[in-house]
């Protein structure tokens, strides 16, 4: 068994998200990191895509579910980034962080949240 932390770090996306009146109003900037826990049966593995996980994949599919709807929570986002990373066996435990740099203008805010697959 070998195992491997994949990460996309800092994708910067336009969505909508926030319940404040400012925040429904137009997209703002918010930043995703993810980091997935991976196993594979073995390590070397053929020096292909398919031998791992795609973040091309992940990437795509954040950037469709940030442009698909508005959402309220942040916490909600995390969980769905969450749900489409564990949709890949391979992936036993998932860790995704959400930032709204730009609501403040002292501060950001975000969260973060780490969900791993029945049986670890």
């Amino acid at each position: 068994m070998a195992e491997f932390t994949t990460r996309l770090e800092g994708l910067s996306l336009p969505m909508r998200i926030g319940i404040h009146p400012a925040e429904r109003a137009a997209p703002q900037r918010v930043i995703v990191s993810v980091w997935l826990d991976c196993r594979y049966p073995t390590a070397p593995f053929p020096d292909e895509i398919d031998a791992v996980v795609d973040y091309d994949f992940l990437r795509r599919e954040i950037m469709a579910l940030a442009d698909s709807r508005h959402f309220n929570l942040q916490e909600t986002f995390c969980e769905a980034i969450a749900a489409l990373a564990l949709a890949d066996d391979r992936v036993w435990r998932v860790r995704v962080s959400s930032l709204k740099p730009d609501i403040y203008p002292d501060a950001a805010v975000g969260c973060d949240i780490v969900r791993e697959r029945a049986g670890g």
